[in-house]
């Protein structure tokens, strides 16, 4: 990979960009209220890759962290990353600061996510945006779908995502990527769908999966899970099937 697309993909940090697609399966945790917390697994290993708290309500963190902050926290407890909400905000937007958020204030955020309209808002619809704010870094992300029914796709505008393609593959470079997919998670021993607080988090090769955590933090802000009703047909079947 070269210099500038390790750049344009790795958000938060190269060691979270993996050479070959990653599944992390997340759950929702009750460490302090409902949506809180939550915990991320290595699908292949089972180890965890990631947790969250929120700074200010008995977790561990501080630092330059203001109370309410989202930490994102590495398998051993190091600060990855920091969700913040702006206030005041009309389109409910958050800032997403590497490490603990020190230097409140001061430090530039690396994205900001919005969502796209007030109109609409609690149909479950996703009409979230991720505008890149990292020094060298440029484009946009946005999310397809509904994720209070764990069924949506990150997608990267052809700017913000750069894999290295053979010449005769330009003109590919230039459409919009799937980076990353959140999905119901399914007992494949039982064959049964499991709850909404257990789902999959499917990262392209490549793309920086602690950056996708990031997105994923804030879609259970923006959209929170307040939407009911089982996922339809053509939504199940894109829940469960594989990425193309």
């Amino acid at each position: 990979m070269s210099p500038q697309s390790q750049q344009q993909t790795a958000i938060v940090g190269e060691e979270y960009c993996e050479g070959e697609d990653r599944e992390l399966t997340v759950r929702k945790t009750t460490l302090f209220t409902p949506g809180d917390g939550l915990e991320a697994y290595d699908h292949r290993t089972g180890a965890l890759a990631f947790r969250v708290e929120t700074y200010g309500r008995g977790g561990a963190c501080g630092g330059g962290a203001a109370r309410g902050d989202l930490a994102l926290l590495g398998a051993q407890g190091e600060p990855v990353l920091t969700v913040r909400r702006r206030r005041p905000s009309l389109h409910n937007r958050w800032d997403g600061f590497l490490g603990d958020g020190a230097a409140h204030g001061q430090k530039k955020p690396v994205f900001s996510a919005r969502r796209s309209s007030i109109l609409g808002a609690g149909t479950g619809a996703a009409a979230v945006l991720v505008d890149l704010l990292a020094p060298g870094a440029a484009g946009e992300f946005r999310v397809d779908g509904s994720f209070p029914r764990r069924c949506c796709r990150v997608v990267a505008s052809a700017r913000a995502w750069a894999a290295p393609v053979a010449k005769e593959e330009e003109e590919e470079e230039e459409e919009d990527v799937v980076v990353a997919e959140v999905r119901r998670k399914v007992d494949e021993d039982a064959h049964v769908m499991m709850g909404r607080d257990v789902f999959v988090l499917w990262v392209r090769a490549g793309f920086d999966a602690a950056f996708a955590m990031g997105i994923v933090l804030v879609l259970d802000r923006i959209t929170g899970d307040d939407v009911d009703g089982d996922l339809r047909e053509d939504l199940l079947e894109a829940a469960t099937s594989p990425p193309a």
